[in-house]
């Protein structure tokens, strides 16, 4: 056992992710583990990264995209509820602290479960849906991903959570940059199929616009 306050790591088994999916994410891996945002002091901030253009790719597709990332899950609930915009269904809460003042009738520094990854709030890296036209309620998730950049671990409470939230352990994955061939990924760009027009190839095709600059084919945007 670790510790008292230690985390303890906790290993999943073999990545199992859709070939569309694992291409969209691996992506973002890739392009963040080789090139990351770099904050003031400056440390490499590769998860941020990720989260940034997931988040770009999200407001493209006009809040739609089948990869949601970061959504705050209230874990109070049975099972966890995302919480969303007001006003868009699909969208996260833009300001959780005004959705917690709101809704536990307290000011965020006073709730134990403000601070990301602990208590009552969690927040998944990514949260794959099945139909991005909905909120990634469970009946809606296909997969939570936690993307890892070493020496960042899972730790089992996490895992505990995000299986709480997905309603099955089976739809808990981890990628790391190891599980993506980053190497080989520049010449497979190209074959991401957008001609199957499915939300999750559309995604895919403009991770690939993005993180090519333009070198590939535009792809198609969706009808709302």
């Amino acid at each position: 056992m670790a510790p008292e306050g230690a985390t303890t790591p906790h290993r999943l088994g073999q990545v199992q992710l859709g070939p569309t999916d694992k291409k969209v994410l691996c992506s973002a891996m890739c392009q963040c583990d080789k090139m990351p945002d770099i904050a003031k002091d400056g440390k490499q901030l590769k998860q941020g990264c990720v989260s940034g253009r997931l988040k770009a790719l999200n407001v493209l597709l006009a809040h739609r995209s089948p990869y949601k990332q970061e959504i705050n899950y209230d874990m109070s609930k049975s099972p966890p509820a995302p919480i969303m915009d007001g006003g868009i269904a699909t969208m996260g809460h833009s300001y959780l602290p005004g959705w917690i003042r709101k809704y536990w009738g307290t000011e965020p520094e006073h709730a134990p479960s403000f601070k990301a990854g602990q208590g009552l709030i969690r927040r998944p890296d990514v949260v794959i849906v099945n139909d991005p036209t909905k909120p990634p309620t469970q009946d809606n998730i296909k997969q939570i991903v936690e993307m890892k950049f070493p020496p960042d671990t899972l730790s089992r409470p996490q895992a505990d959570a995000y299986r709480a939230i997905a309603g099955s352990p089976a739809k808990l994955r981890k990628l790391e940059p190891g599980n993506c061939d980053c190497d080989s990924l520049e010449t497979e760009k190209a074959k991401v199929p957008v001609e199957q027009l499915g939300w999750a190839a559309i995604a895919a095709g403009w991770v690939v616009f993005a993180f090519t600059r333009g070198r590939t084919p535009r792809p198609p945007v969706p009808a709302l």
